[in-house]
């Protein structure tokens, strides 16, 4: 295998432009020229986001023998930094210099896939058994308009971790519905009068959509090829009022938390600050590395469901597409399901702490007894929830509407109904744009 650092490419404007031709949709990864599997001296070369595995270069070694011995092909691994990768894609899929395969993040799958750039994966999932053993989240964020352009490799999502050793101390069990999160928070608060019961991060908009969905609300909504907000919705507003209430009427948060961000989440719970927090599944090894003094004193819990079950979560993560300019996309489709389904999905998985995009995978992992993973996998398996499922919700993020209206209610300049107007006039002017 051999492996390259690209140069940073700058953001090349009017992609979707140059790439009308194409149409929306793009091709099918089926129609290649194959060579019945024996693709012997010839190279497929991937993109990998660099930093997710620590151990990367091990592991693509691994695949590379294994890949060669099953195809008889080469892999060419290339890292790119997550910062400049959506540049250096565009620029890519603007001057047709795409790669074989590449990792995507979830939420520009449907970007490159609407401009015409991602092979169509429907048949050739259905074909290996494959379409009812997806991660559903993933699987929609890879969906569009009915075809699969995004494989399900791995993902994270946000649940609770807590100081289980403080639950202990104050008598307060996991809770299961909205009104005991409520009164945890709050003995907490009573019992702990130092210690931060629960902060709500004003610039973190994972925090707030679990809320929004459990009270059945919706970000936006999608009616034909239009998109328009939800978050100005009542039950929308249900939700928003109870996370920021928490803050707000029931004093649980800090007013410093009005600006933080999930990183100042994590220092603070890693000082013993903060008693419990939203934060995603990669993170419980990094407290216990950063503090390990914490060891045997954290736990996790799903995002109870307001009156039962569990709220959704946001399911991010990335995909694996092979590009239309490819000429080896049945070679491409090998890599692809050696990557995302077995051996080597559950070992990447286990290596970044992520979990796998394969649900019989994800399953298993829900069934573990290990007090940090079981309830993220649950809260995978039972609520993992997807972003609006077109490139307009990217802008959106771009200009952080939702964080936004998270701290003008927060911080009191806004109630919020005012605060959820004000978004969703930004959201749909976005949309109709």
């Amino acid at each position: 295998m051999t492996r390259s650092s690209l140069p940073i490419a700058a953001l090349t404007l009017g992609l979707s432009l140059t790439l009308a031709a194409c149409g929306s949709g793009g091709g099918d990864a089926a129609a290649s020229s194959g060579t019945d599997g024996d693709w012997s001296g010839q190279t497929l070369t991937v993109w990998i986001m660099e930093g997710t595995n620590p151990d990367a270069d091990p592991f693509f070694d691994e695949v590379a023998t294994a890949f060669e011995e099953q195809t008889g092909a080469t892999l060419d691994v290339q890292f790119q930094p997550w910062a400049s990768a959506h540049d250096k894609f565009t620029t890519a899929i603007a001057g047709g210099t795409t790669p074989d395969v590449a990792e995507i993040g979830t939420t520009w799958t449907p970007e490159f896939a609407e401009v015409g750039a991602l092979a169509d994966l429907t048949d050739l999932v259905a074909d290996a058994g494959l379409d009812d053993d997806l991660v559903p989240g993933l699987q929609e964020a890879g969906t569009v308009d009915g075809a699969l352009y995004g494989m399900p490799w791995y993902a994270g999502v946000r649940s609770f971790v807590y100081r289980t050793d403080l639950f202990e101390q104050a008598g307060i069990a996991v809770p299961t519905t909205w009104d005991e999160l409520r009164q945890a928070a709050l003995t907490l608060k009573q019992t702990f009068p130092d210690t931060t019961a629960w902060p709500i991060a004003g610039d973190s908009q994972y925090g707030v959509m679990p809320f929004v969905w459990g009270a059945g609300g919706q970000i936006a909504e999608q009616d034909g090829d239009t998109w328009t907000s939800g978050i100005d919705s009542d039950a929308a507003r249900e939700g928003i009022e109870f996370y920021t209430d928490m803050a707000l009427q029931d004093g649980v948060s800090t007013a410093a938390a009005t600006t933080w961000k999930e990183t100042d989440l994590l220092k603070a719970f890693e000082q013993g600050d903060a008693a419990m927090m939203i934060t995603g599944s990669w993170t419980p090894k990094t407290i216990l590395t950063d503090a390990p003094d914490l060891e045997g004193k954290i736990g996790a819990f799903p995002i109870p469901g307001q009156d039962e079950g569990i709220s959704p979560s946001f399911l991010g993560g990335s995909h694996l597409g092979i590009f239309n300019e490819s000429d080896k996309q049945d070679l491409a489709w090998e890599f692809v399901q050696m990557m995302s389904t077995g051996e080597f999905a559950q070992r990447w998985a286990d290596e970044a702490n992520y979990f796998p995009g394969q649900a019989s995978l994800l399953e298993a992992a829900a069934e573990s007894d290990d007090p940090l993973v079981a309830p993220f996998a649950q809260q995978m398996v039972d609520g993992g929830a997807s972003l609006p499922v077109t490139p307009l919700y990217g802008q959106i993020q771009g200009k952080k509407t939702v964080e936004t209206m998270l701290q003008s209610i927060l911080s009191g300049k806004q109630t919020v109904e005012q605060a959820t107007s004000t978004a969703a006039d930004d959201m749909n002017a976005t949309f109709a744009g």
